[in-house]
């Protein structure tokens, strides 16, 4: 039982005792002073009827003895005779405790001129005592005391009591019953609705109560609250549906996202924002703009929108760990109703891969202009060396001829690659993969490029296992890029150098080294040496016949067969390229 129904109850049944005690009460008092009234009228009656019998007999007389005594037993009362001076004449019936002297003297004292009958005031617990005045020829010849006991009547108060408080046990337990039952077929939905209230309002919105058919007050309630739940549960599942929408929307954006408070606390951020500038969320959320965010430039554009209350839109180059990038900045106001101030939102647009693709395509048409222009000038000097009569010389014919063939090589090198780099950036471009023996197309390679160490006094070093080691790939894309690495260490190691072409065998991994003993490459110049044209020592390779794509093209290559390149470098000491490619198992 719930405690509103025990509280009912209590309260119930404490008002229905109060009212059935007061009623008892006043129904017995009722009770008692009717009987009571009853009872006096026919002790007075019974009286009267005795001095009727008696008042013609003779005072003293043995015949109104004799009636005395008759009348005495038959009502089993007490009957006194009582001359006018306060003598008993007679007296039969039950005795009692008072003296006979007390009850004359009570009767002389406040009943001697009495006409009519009177009860008397005696301290007699069990008896009542009347008195009539007796007259014979219209004197008063005594008084006639007639006293009855009254244990007739407690018995009969007792049984009244007895039956009164009977009747209201009964009746109290009758209006519990039934009382209980109707309390709990109107507490009953009302404790239901209670129950489902208090789950609504703990945010279970699933939670209903049992709605009846009876149309009074407790199946409107009943239905008010199951209506109220669903619109509820409705209006939340929308909210969440929405927040959701706007959460997937926020986080999953590509661009960072910000948004700072009417107060200037940081309250939110996207997870774009998190992996743009590398920061930890703790350090942000919630915390003072000034104090979090570490640009200057962003704090001063924050400031600019609190203060003019207008989009801003810039162009802002961030250091970022150790990269610059550059961002497209958009800062608007958050303005809600009433021209009430919510805050700032701040959308960082990284474009520096933008940034980058431009200047690579400004550097690819400067470099390639250039690459270009050496060789076509060279070719049209000569050419017009020849033919103003330096033909005609047969030496200097053959030395500007053979200076042609190598400019003209060298285009022809530079043109391969950019087309080979086209073709590889393509995005249908695809291996021809198959099982490859990795030391035989490392003793190709070697052997291809021995000739050339030689000429340059430079020791060419083949280390691979006895066994053979297979990995799968493409045997001309895979010999392309161990070509291109072996010809840059031969290119910048210097005569007396060493270069060394190696194959380390793992269980699951090969691991293929290019180790020269050449300049080596600056910390800072290795993430730009695979760029198209970019070159560590520019004079060098460029007189050498390098086009500066070579590394690009390697790169293209080492990513298509799924393989991973680490570069380690010293400036003075060399440098080390590692291909490690996934073994072939069958």
């Amino acid at each position: 039982m719930s405690k509103f129904r025990s509280k009912l109850l209590l309260a119930f049944t404490a008002l229905i005792i109060t009212v059935l005690l007061g009623f008892g009460f006043i129904l017995g008092q009722l009770f008692q002073s009717f009987y009571f009234i009853n009872y006096e009228k026919q002790f007075k009656k019974e009286a009267e009827l005795i001095k009727l019998v008696i008042e013609n007999e003779k005072i003293g007389s043995t015949e109104m003895k004799h009636k005395m005594e008759e009348m005495s037993e038959k009502l089993n009362s007490l009957l006194l005779f009582m001359d006018m001076d306060g003598n008993i004449v007679f007296k039969t019936g039950p005795s009692f405790h008072q003296s006979d002297e007390r009850l004359s003297e009570l009767i002389l004292t406040n009943h001697r001129n009495a006409k009519e009958g009177f009860r008397l005031g005696l301290d007699q617990a069990d008896l009542l005592f009347y008195g009539i005045p007796i007259f014979q020829q219209d004197e008063r010849k005594g008084f006639l005391v007639f006293g009855t006991s009254i244990k007739y009547f407690e018995a009969m108060n007792k049984e009244i009591w007895f039956f009164i408080i009977g009747s209201l046990i009964a009746a109290l337990t009758i209006i519990l019953i039934f009382g209980t039952r109707i309390m709990k077929q109107y507490t009953k939905p009302i404790e239901s609705a209670t129950e489902v209230a208090m789950e609504l309002a703990k945010g279970n919105y699933k939670a209903r109560t049992y709605e009846n058919s009876s149309g009074d007050e407790t199946s409107m309630l009943s239905k008010s609250i199951n209506i109220l739940a669903r619109n509820l549960q409705d209006m939340t599942r929308t909210q969440e549906l929405h927040q959701e929408r706007l959460q997937t929307l926020i986080e999953n954006m590509g661009s960072g996202l910000l948004f700072i408070d009417e107060r200037g606390y940081i309250s939110l951020m996207n997870k774009a924002f998190k992996e743009i500038f590398q920061i930890n969320q703790e350090d942000y959320l919630y915390k003072s703009y000034q104090e979090a965010i570490a640009y200057k430039e962003i704090i001063q554009m924050v400031e600019e929108i609190f203060l003019t209350e207008s989009n801003i839109r810039k162009h802002i180059m961030l250091p970022v760990n150790i990269e610059r990038k550059h961002f497209e900045v958009y800062g608007a106001p958050i303005i809600g109703k009433s021209e009430v101030w919510k805050g700032v939102v701040l959308v960082f647009h990284d474009i520096t891969e933008l940034k980058k693709l431009e200047q690579i395509r400004k550097d690819f048409v400067a470099n390639v202009s250039h690459e270009l222009k050496t060789p076509i000038t060279s070719i049209k000097g000569f050419s017009e060396t020849l033919l103003d009569g330096a033909m005609k010389d047969e030496q200097t014919l053959h030395f500007f001829l053979s200076i042609i063939l190598k400019e003209s090589e060298r285009m022809q090198s530079l043109i391969q690659d950019l087309l080979d780099l086209s073709k590889i950036e393509q995005q249908g471009f695809q291996l021809e993969l198959r099982k490859c023996n990795v030391n035989e197309f490392l003793k190709e390679i070697h052997h291809l490029l021995d000739r050339k160490a030689k000429e340059k006094n430079i020791d060419f070093i083949l280390d691979v296992p006895d066994e053979p080691v297979f990995i799968e790939g493409d045997p001309h894309r895979l010999k392309q890029i161990f070509i291109n690495l072996a010809s840059n260490g031969i290119m910048y190691t210097p005569a007396g150098g060493k270069v060394t072409l190696s194959v380390k065998a793992g269980h699951d991994e090969v691991a293929i080294s290019v180790q020269d003993t050449g300049i080596g490459i600056r910390e800072e110049e290795i993430p730009r040496i695979f760029e198209r044209f970019y070159r560590v020592d520019k004079a060098r390779s460029r007189n050498s016949g390098g086009t500066g794509l070579g590394l690009a093209i390697v790169k293209h290559l080492v990513e298509a067969h799924q393989a991973n390149l680490t570069v380690k470098s010293t400036v003075g000491v060399g440098t080390t390229f590692t291909v490690i490619f996934q073994r072939y198992n069958e």
